[in-house]
């Protein structure tokens, strides 16, 4: 079994060195568990890149990832750029290109809740205990990578929604395997009422169907998902859907546990895939030690996953659910008693390293205590 990875660490903007920074403090701790090693190799994306060389993506940052094991992504997005409409290079091309560059075709987004979160749900407890859905968004084509255009003289534009059979194919395989291996019921979720496109997926969906039959496949319109997502969640399982529809419905699902600071992503496909939290760059809090480290962090999870490193995977999720519990959080979480984005990390790390003979005095959390003894 391999035990020697490469990974490319970008760390983006706004919070997403910070958040970076702790999936990088576990992993080194995870490394020292398991006797993994890991060689991190940083790259510039986004703002700052282009701050940098006027580039979103230099061609440096794409040779690394393409040469790496699994590429570590923070967030991007800086608010100089979304408030100039006139901006013709901007963070988010860097991202886009680098999906499109790497052939990362399915973003794979779960959705879970934790017990000792749910009175941070938006929902009544009865709507979102227990759930579990698992999300899969295509990635590199439709609206996204359409033809676009802007006449600024006769005041129109347009973006060009496009798909054919092979862009649907892949993703949607993937969902079924991941229905199969789980309750056995996949939703597309499309707009099949009123585009062509939408009316592609189902016929391709149904078409895939057949090759699976112990799936259960339901169909639900975009409009009705998003409502259905908030009136009975725990109704989903997999979810599989087009670019701009899987944006949207996945940042909705997201806060149904409670933060959309604990969602994390992968990006699969043709080649090395990218692990990132869900959120974006979040400006408002760069710098200030706030920020909920726990996508980031089980993102790394996933990506433990992906080089099939599944017992360390687990170990990690397991540290994370411990820190939950025993309500080891960040301000968005728990406003009373709440840690530094740091803290919680260096509690996951300890506890990764030493488990029950932590440093950490679990009595002395409980009572709001962060003792060290």
């Amino acid at each position: 079994m391999k035990t020697d990875f490469t990974i490319a660490v970008l760390p983006g903007d706004g919070v997403g060195p910070e958040v970076v920074a702790e999936s990088i403090k576990i992993l080194k701790a995870i490394a020292g568990a398991f006797q993994y090693r890991f060689e991190f190799r940083y790259g510039l994306m986004g703002a700052e890149a282009i701050c940098q060389t006027g580039n979103p993506l230099p061609d440096e940052t794409l040779e690394l990832c393409k040469n790496s094991d699994a590429v570590l992504f923070g967030a991007i997005g800086d608010p100089s750029f979304d408030n100039d409409p006139e901006a013709k290079v901007r963070p988010e091309q860097g991202l886009l290109r680098l999906r499109k560059e790497l052939g990362l075709f399915a973003n794979i987004r779960p959705v879970k809740t934790y017990a000792s979160l749910i009175e941070k749900s938006p929902l009544k407890k009865e709507l979102v205990e227990g759930a579990d859905i698992q999300i899969f968004r295509e990635l590199v084509s439709g609206i996204y990578f359409g033809e676009k255009f802007t006449d600024e003289e006769a005041g129109y534009a347009y973006d060009i929604c496009r798909y054919n059979r092979e862009e649907i194919t892949p993703i949607v395989h993937m969902a079924f395997q991941e229905a199969l291996k789980r309750r056995k019921k996949l939703t597309l979720i499309d707009k099949a009422n009123v585009l062509d496109t939408s009316r592609l997926w189902r016929k391709v969906c149904k078409e895939i169907a057949a090759e699976y039959p112990e799936v259960e496949l339901d169909f639900m319109f975009v409009d009705n998902a998003a409502m259905q997502m908030i009136l009975n969640p725990k109704q989903f399982d997999v979810i599989v859907t087009e670019n701009m529809f899987g944006d949207i419905i996945s940042d909705e699902a997201s806060v149904i546990g409670g933060s959309i600071g604990l969602l994390p992503s992968a990006s699969v496909g043709n080649g090395t895939a990218l692990f990132e939290p869900i959120h974006g760059s979040y400006p408002q809090a760069k710098g200030k030690g706030i920020a909920n480290p726990v996508a980031s962090i089980l993102s790394a999870a996933m990506m433990l996953d992906y080089l099939q490193l599944g017992q360390a995977a687990e170990k990690l999720r397991q540290s994370v659910a411990h820190a939950i519990e025993n309500k080891y959080v960040t301000a968005d979480l728990n406003t009373e008693q709440h840690y530094s984005t740091d803290e919680v990390g260096s509690f996951i790390a300890d506890y990764i390293t030493y488990s029950e003979k932590s440093y950490y005095n679990f009595e002395n959390i409980k009572l709001g205590k962060s003792t060290i003894v």
